[in-house]
C-alpha cells in the first residue's frame, strides 16, 4: 500500500474506532462481554491504533505544505502539560463514571473552572502546535486526527451527560466552559490559582521538561 495511503487509513480506523462509544453497539458489546472486558479491548485496540498510525507516519514521505513554525511547541507545550496533569488529578464531572459529581454544592472547581475538558484541551494544544511546527501534510494528518478527535470528544462527552444527567448538567454547564476561560471572561466562574494547586502545575512542568529532554531520542526529533 502507498505509504500516505497506509496513514489515510490508519488515522480513519482510529477516528471510527472513537465512533464506537456513542453508537448502541457499544451497550451491546457491553452487555455480551461485561463492562471490564469491553474497556480492555477498546483500550488495546487504540494502541493498536496509535501504533500503526506511528509506523504509517515515519514511513509516508514528506510533502510540505507551509514553512513550519519550529518554536511554536515550546510555547504551547508548557500549557499543553499543566492542562493534562490537573485535568488527570483534578476531580472532573465529564469523566467516565464521574456523573456523581455533578450533585456537588460546587461541582467546577479548580481546573475545571478554567474548561470542563482540560485533558481534551490539553491533547488539541499538543497536536495544533506540532501541525504549525512541522508544516507538512503527514503531520497535518497524523496530528490533525487527534486534533479533530478530541474536539469532537469534547461535544460528544457535553451532549451524553446533558442526556443522562438533565438538570445537574445544566447547572454544572452554566458555571464552566467548553473553550478555556470563556466561562471565567462572562462572569459565570472565577479563576482560583489556589484551587488548581502548585503541585498539579508543578507535576505538569516537570513533565514538560521530561519530554523537551528526550525529546530527540524517542522522536529523533530536536522540539526547538
Amino acid at each position: 500500500m502507498d505509504p500516505m495511503l497506509d496513514l489515510l487509513v490508519a488515522c480513519t480506523a482510529f477516528l471510527l474506532l472513537h465512533v464506537l462509544p456513542s453508537t448502541p453497539l457499544r451497550a451491546a458489546l457491553v452487555g455480551r462481554l461485561g463492562e471490564g472486558p469491553y474497556t480492555g479491548l477498546f483500550s488495546l485496540a487504540t494502541l493498536a491504533a496509535i501504533v500503526w498510525m506511528a509506523i504509517a507516519y515515519r514511513a509516508a514521505p514528506l510533502a510540505f505544505l507551509w514553512p513550519g513554525l519550529r518554536h511554536v511547541p515550546s510555547a504551547v507545550m508548557p500549557f499543553s502539560f499543566i492542562l493534562l496533569a490537573c485535568g488527570v488529578l483534578t476531580p472532573n464531572p465529564t469523566a467516565v463514571g464521574a456523573g456523581k459529581l455533578l450533585a456537588n454544592p460546587e461541582p467546577a472547581r479548580g481546573i475545571i473552572r478554567v474548561t470542563r475538558h482540560p485533558v481534551m484541551w490539553g491533547i488539541m494544544l499538543w497536536a495544533g502546535a506540532h501541525i504549525l511546527a512541522r508544516g507538512e501534510l503527514k503531520a497535518t494528518v497524523f496530528f490533525g486526527s487527534f486534533l479533530l478527535l478530541a474536539a469532537a470528544g469534547t461535544l460528544l462527552q457535553d451532549a451524553r451527560k446533558a442526556q443522562v444527567h438533565g438538570e445537574d448538567w445544566k447547572r454544572f454547564a452554566a458555571l464552566t466552559s467548553n473553550v478555556p476561560f470563556v466561562a471565567i471572561a462572562q462572569g459565570r466562574n472565577r479563576f482560583a490559582a489556589g484551587e488548581i494547586g502548585l503541585v498539579r502545575t508543578a507535576f505538569g512542568l516537570i513533565l514538560y521538561g521530561g519530554m523537551m529532554a528526550s525529546h530527540a531520542w524517542l522522536f529523533g526529533v530536536r522540539p526547538y
